[in-house]
Parts: C-alpha cells; structure tokens; sequence
C-alpha cells in the first residue's frame, strides 16, 4: 500500500525570512545553520562568547558580535540595530559527563542563558526563535523508537537543562502569543559540511566521531570506548547518528514554520530512525581511513543510556528530507573536515 504523504505545516516563503540571529554560531552545529541560511542570500549575525566556539567557523558572510545570549542589553541592541527577526538558538553547554561534575554551570548556561534570551527576544517583537535541544531530555527509554511524546525523563543535568529550557520557551510564547518557538530534539549530530567549510573544532572533544577521527589521523594512539557490557548486539552503546547538514536545514524549515503560526509551539526530533553501536562506527571510519582504528575499552561513563534512536517520522511536516543517511558518509566527511583542519593548523604554526 503506498504511503499517505505527510501533512504539511504552513510556512512563509523562502524570501520572506528576515535577517536571522544565530546565538552560538561560532559552533558546531550553529555555524552549519549559518552556512545553509547565507547559501540561500540571507543575512545572518551570529552572537558567541567564544567559550567553545571559534572564529574559524564563522562564515565570512555572516555579521559576528562576540558577546553572551543571555546579555539581554546586547542582545536587544543587536535586534534593533540588524533588524533581527527570527532567533536560532544553539549556544550551550553539551557534555552529559561535564553536565555531572558541573551541574551548575550546566543549569547557568543552559537555563539561565536562554531564560534571558527568550525574555529579549519577546519584548523586542521577535518572530520566531528555534531552539537546540536533544534527545537527552527523554532519559532512559523504553521501546525501539522514540517518538516526541515520549515520557521526558532525563537521567543528567545535561538533559534536565534542556527540558527546563524547552519548558520556559513554551511558557513564554504562551504568554506572548506573537512570537513563535521551534524546539528540535537531536540524537548524535555528526559529520561535517560536505563542502568542508565547518566541522567539529573543539577545545575539549567529547564526541565520539571528532576523537575517532583525531585517531584516524594520528592525533590519539588509541580510541576508548566507555563501556562494552550494555544490552545491545555488541555490548556498546547504540546512537542515532545524524547528518549535521541534515539537521541544519530542519532549522531553516523550522523557522519558516514558526513565521508562519505566530504564538505555538513546535516539537520534533531530528534523526534517521537507525542505530548504530559504536563498535559500528569505528568500523566504518576504519574503511573510510584505510585502516582499522586502534581502540580499548574503558568503564561506562556517568549518564548514558544504552540506547538512543529516534522516531523523526513526524518532521516530514516540515517538508525535511535528509540527504545524508550513511554512515560512511557522515564519518567521510568528518574526516576529511579533520584532515584539512590539520594542514591549516600546521601551515598556522610554520607562520
């Protein structure tokens, strides 16, 4: 039987956006969100306080204002001063394992943080504002698949921060009834621009694609794996592993989505609906780099659940369709973003 097409929800026209604010695109994830608006000719000012972030990442294009989100003066000078109508919101603190040993830093900059941006951005007759989260609000879960309605449930402080914030975003619009919020749950973004324009650049890696591609490049002996004696096939964490590009162009629907109902709230997960152990990816990156990646095994770290997929059947309303379910080319292209991240950094120091 062929299957129904999905609903569509309304969106406004592609050369309807407004100039959009991208607080943490000095980032991973945000300065892809970055790339996919400026591809299209939109004008894009991007807010970090480089904590994590780096200038290397920022598109050329884009206008950068290096500040916090939460600094509310700036923020509202910057709306006015742009004219700034829709808000991407990625920056954040991220490790579940820092999440535990810092919990307040985590609830400061997760919370607090998009506590204030949100409170700006309503009383400064923002649009529409499309919020970071992820798939850690949903705990420990039970089932194959998980669906939006999933019980919220974190198991870490890295998950009750994004919960509360979701929670305060919806309250809000609630109460204004003209700005519109946009949550997107991810699973394990990962990959880099196809183009190699952006990828993982970070201080303290923590993400197991990054530290295996920095093995695969002789930058680490070895590869640890947390823990082998999960409840899965292999006995190593399952992961939903989705293309960051992927996820970057979600944004972009998303916030037409949000233009176009002004004072609701959306919610979808972002994911292929595929698991994938990480025994799995480091045999796929070991194809990719011609060589298998040297690895131990280390005790489970604190707060990771076995297994996390999604079911992300529902943002077909948005009209997304992701182009890059493979995990051969999701690693592929993490690679080579880390091959050439390394050649410009030793043409830096020979400078």
């Amino acid at each position: 039987m062929p299957q129904t097409a999905p609903t569509l929800l309304p969106q406004v026209d592609e050369a309807a956006l407004p100039p959009v604010l991208i607080t943490g695109g000095a980032g991973y994830i945000g300065s892809h969100a970055a790339l996919a608006l400026l591809d299209r000719g939109h004008k894009v000012v991007i807010i970090d306080d480089l904590t994590t972030g780096s200038t290397l990442l920022v598109p050329p294009a884009a206008v950068f204002v290096q500040g916090r989100a939460g600094d509310e003066a700036l923020v509202a000078d910057v709306i006015a001063r742009e004219n700034i109508g829709a808000i991407m919101h990625f920056a954040a603190s991220i490790s579940v394992g820092d999440s535990v040993s810092q919990p307040a830093d985590y609830y400061q900059n997760n919370v607090v943080e998009t506590l204030a941006l949100g409170r700006v951005a309503a009383k400064c007759g923002v649009g529409a504002l499309v919020f970071s989260s992820t798939a850690a609000v949903y705990g420990e879960p039970e089932g194959d698949a998980l669906s939006e309605t999933a019980p919220i449930a974190p198991i870490n402080p890295y998950g009750w921060s994004k919960a509360m914030a979701e929670q305060m975003l919806r309250d809000i619009v609630a109460a204004d009834g003209k700005m519109a919020v946009g949550i997107l749950r991810y699973f394990n973004v990962s990959g880099a621009d196809p183009q190699g324009r952006s990828g993982q650049n970070s201080h303290h890696p923590h993400h197991l694609i990054e530290i295996a591609s920095h093995v695969a490049t002789g930058l680490r002996d070895s590869f640890t794996i947390f823990g082998n004696d999960y409840p899965t096939p292999d006995g190593t964490g399952i992961r939903d592993y989705v293309h960051v590009s992927d996820v970057a162009e979600a944004h972009v629907l998303m916030l037409r989505t949000c233009l176009a109902t002004p004072g609701q709230t959306h919610v979808f997960n972002l994911g292929y609906g595929e698991g994938r152990s990480v025994i799995e990816v480091l045999d796929a990156l070991g194809r990719v780099a011609g060589a298998p990646l040297p690895h131990v095994v280390g005790p489970r770290r604190a707060g990771d659940p076995a297994r996390l997929v999604a079911d992300a059947s529902a943002a077909a309303a948005l009209g997304w369709t992701p182009r890059f379910n493979d995990i051969e080319a999701i690693v592929g292209h993490a690679l080579g973003w880390e091959r050439a991240r390394q050649v410009q950094a030793g043409r830096q120091t020979n400078h």
